[in-house]
């Protein structure tokens, strides 16, 4: 699939990997990037982009992903202005780490791991990202339905492409119930839309980072950093932002690539 002259929807826009990836897509000639997120630097980065780019191709959206009107919003108004979208990369995500289960040391009693942090993590991690990819999907179908096509064929060009991202967490992770389960979860998401997906002509595929140099990893702290990354990194460093950005538009752009893709920089824990 190629990605110069199409219309790009991505979360999390506003920094780290999300960001990243509108940058690389408007190096790649991207004709429009909804960048999507919570906070109003996303207008910002924008602007940077455009800058940089000479054109403007970044469009900036504050809002909730977990909003469904907003969603809806944010494609009609792409649509209308660009055209159908193509390319969806939900980026957006939280953490809320914990262990599952604790003993308070004072009262001896155990603690388990809060529901609500649990339902907040699936909504912006799981669910939202799932709804994205569906909202796009939507839209290619109706599109092509309107011009009376129905199964895709492998004559034509390939008509869409999801990417998750996923975790190296969805392996398990001390302390992640919630973000593991999620990250894990958008591996049984994208298997089942590409499956279903495919007779539009979209593919969907899950790519897993290793700790990227984000701010959601730097708030863990320099000396968890080094004492808990790094030195069971075989880089040996945090991996940045554009490398993930690249092999996202590596997956978009080759369609023999299906599946999943982990971009780890050969992180392997230490036992326990």
């Amino acid at each position: 699939m190629k990605i110069k002259g199409k219309v790009a929807v991505i979360t999390g826009a506003a920094s780290g990997i999300g960001h990243a990836v509108c940058i690389e897509l408007a190096n790649r000639g991207v004709k429009a990037i909804g960048m999507v997120d919570m906070n109003d630097e996303v207008k910002t980065v924008a602007e940077q982009i455009n800058r940089d780019a000479k054109t403007e191709v970044a469009f900036p959206y504050i809002g909730d992903t977990t909003n469904s009107d907003f969603r809806t919003q944010v494609y009609n108004n792409l649509i209308k202005q660009h055209g159908i979208v193509s390319i969806c990369v939900p980026c957006a995500g939280i953490t809320r780490d914990a262990l599952a289960v604790k003993v308070n040391k004072e009262t001896g009693k155990s603690e388990i791991y809060p529901i609500e942090k649990f339902r907040q993590v699936v909504e912006v991690n799981l669910i939202a990202p799932a709804y994205w990819a569906m909202e796009m999907i939507a839209h290619i179908a109706e599109d092509r339905a309107s011009k009376s096509l129905k199964k895709w064929h492998t004559d034509e060009t390939i008509q869409g492409t999801v990417i998750f991202i996923g975790s190296i967490s969805s392996q398990g992770n001390k302390g992640q119930v919630s973000y593991a389960s999620t990250k894990a979860g958008l591996e049984g998401a994208a298997a089942t839309l590409t499956k279903e997906a495919i007779f539009h002509g979209v593919r969907c595929g899950v790519l897993h980072p290793g700790f990227t140099d984000t701010p959601m990893v730097r708030a863990l702290g320099e000396e968890y950093i080094e004492k808990y990354i790094l030195k069971d990194t075989q880089l040996g460093r945090l991996i940045r932002p554009a490398e993930i950005a690249d092999a996202v538009c590596f997956m978009i752009s080759n369609s023999a690539v299906s599946g999943e893709l982990w971009a780890d920089a050969g992180w392997h824990p230490s036992p326990a």
